[in-house]
């Protein structure tokens, strides 16, 4: 009997020991989560092969890029698609009208959602930071669905001003978030593509949309208007999302819970070489003063300005153009459909072009000519010639093909993540600032050619091809110094950057990649800049 017990003691010894160590693991992965220490610093360096690498990847696309492609489809802070395409859509089906717009008051409802997402970007920039994103995007997603919602129970230009200001503050953390998070989940060779994943569902979007308003317009209720119903049915899709987000994604790679133990340790060497980390939950101020002195800032503000001021002679009036072409509500809602698609089609191929040719710049460059024809043509012909509009209208989906380049060029240039999560969040602030400013560039006394509008576009577009000139130029130059700092360093002067390759290289050199996730790229002498 007595042996008895102590066998059962031993077990129940065992057992109680094997609960502590479960118990230390959690505290350590907590203290891993909120740590101002890197996480990846504490993990050691291990075996990754090719085929490791392919199947990892496979896993994130499969779980962290499906929700981005998801929830991006449902909102966009900058382009048109379907939350945004919608007040488009519902001015077509009588929106000014039923709430009483006159004069520029459509033109400012359009407007007041960047207007909140310029003001609240100082506090994103912080929240994606400190705010696990598993709470943070299910918090956005479930604020702008809400927002969208009630935007069907408007019928005066202060309410809609409310909802649309409500919209936007809920929007504005949404694109710096989605880029650090393919920042800290992908290689820098797999990011324009990814990006261009979730960006590109602009255009799918844009399809889907113009289908909703046609479909939902047909739809005849003396309680609802079309507009109405096109409002409830994109908020209550959006509302219902925020659950399924919140229960699939995952804060980072070295939590991942579709990943075992071991292929995290593998996530994080996969992503050595970015040289850009992979997370922290500390905001550091040091960051924020690099982004302030560095030159290649505000060349990234310039080029978020410029093309975001072009992109309102679609975002707002698209759909207002399309009907001044002389077909009625529902055809013109369709004519839509070919722009999305052409847009979906030429977001992906720059950005495979640009991952292929390991360049950025001149694909940027190649995507401004096509926008400028179009610009050109519908400055120039004549309302009667319709088919030669709708060519060039349908030319400016060009234009959304180099958003998406240059938010990866700018993640993959920029190294750690309050740095990551400040120039994210000032980019989309200039993106808001173009918003705010480029519906204003079309006076509703104008249609429906809106000629001057179209001027200063053409202007603002030539401006964007020298900023991108300009940036190469500076990435350039930044990589000359980082060579020079190298050789003060008693280090090589010229580096592989194996981030940029299509399959797995490891970083090579005793000492090499120690502090890929610890330092920003001004700080990290191994850092190799891209263009």
């Amino acid at each position: 009997m007595a042996g008895l017990n102590s066998t059962q003691d031993f077990a129940l010894s065992a057992r109680n020991k094997n609960q502590m160590e479960k118990m230390e693991n959690i505290e350590e992965v907590d203290t891993l989560e909120s740590s101002s220490v890197p996480q990846t610093n504490l993990v050691g360096r291990v075996e990754l092969t090719e085929e490791d690498n392919k199947r990892i990847r496979r896993k994130t696309d499969k779980r962290i890029l499906a929700i981005l492609i998801w929830v991006y489809f449902l909102q966009s802070p900058n382009q048109k698609i379907l939350d945004k395409s919608v007040l488009g859509y519902a001015s077509i089906f009588g929106l000014q009208q039923d709430t009483g717009l006159k004069g520029n008051q459509y033109s400012l409802v359009g407007s007041i959602a960047p207007i909140a997402q310029l003001v609240w970007q100082p506090f994103s920039s912080i929240l994606i930071v400190k705010v696990p994103h598993r709470i943070l995007m299910p918090t956005l997603v479930l604020g702008w669905g809400i927002a969208q919602t009630a935007m069907a129970a408007c019928h005066s230009y202060r309410s809609l001003l409310a909802t649309r200001f409500f919209l936007g503050l809920f929007e504005a953390g949404c694109l710096p978030l989605f880029s650090v998070i393919t920042n800290q989940w992908y290689r820098r060779a797999e990011q324009p593509v990814r990006v261009a994943a979730w960006y590109g569902t602009n255009g799918l979007a844009t399809v889907v949309g113009s289908a909703l308003a046609f479909g939902l317009g047909h739809i005849q209720s003396e309680v609802l208007k079309s507009w109405q119903i096109i409002f409830l049915f994109v908020g209550i899709i959006t509302i219902v999302s925020a659950p399924f987000v919140y229960f699939f994604l995952d804060n980072s790679i070295t939590t991942a819970r579709f990943l075992t133990p071991h292929e995290r340790a593998q996530g994080v060497e996969r992503l050595r070489a970015n040289q850009t980390g992979i997370g922290s939950r500390d905001f550091e101020w040091s960051h924020a003063w690099e982004v302030l002195i560095e030159p290649k800032s505000y060349l990234w503000i310039c080029m978020s300005l410029f093309s975001n001021l072009g992109a309102s002679v679609t975002n707002t009036f698209g759909p207002l153009i399309l009907k001044g072409l002389g077909f009625d509500k529902y055809i013109t809602s369709l004519l839509n459909m070919p722009f999305g698609a052409v847009q979906f089609v030429i977001i992906m191929l720059a950005c495979y072009a640009a991952q292929k040719a390991r360049l950025k710049t001149p694909v940027l460059l190649f995507l401004v000519l096509p926008v400028v024809a179009g610009l050109a043509m519908l400055y120039a012909i004549p309302r009667s010639d319709t088919a030669s509009l709708l060519a060039g209208y349908y030319l400016l989906a060009f234009m959304f093909g180099s958003n998406p380049l240059i938010v990866s060029w700018i993640v993959g240039n920029t190294a750690g993540t309050t740095k990551k999560s400040i120039i994210m969040s000032v980019y989309n602030g200039a993106a808001s600032a173009g918003n705010i400013v480029g519906p204003l560039l079309f006076n509703a006394s104008d249609a429906p050619t809106y000629r001057p509008g179209l001027r200063a576009v053409l202007a603002i577009f030539a401006a964007l091809a020298v900023a991108i000139l300009l940036q190469w130029a500076n990435l350039m130059f930044l990589n000359r110094l980082q060579r020079k700092k190298r050789v003060a360093n008693g280090k090589a002067a010229d580096m592989r950057d194996v981030s940029m390759e299509d399959h797995y290289v490891g970083i090579d050199g005793e000492g090499v990649g120690e502090h890929s996730f610890d330092l920003t790229d001004g700080k990290n002498d191994e850092f190799v800049y891209i263009y």
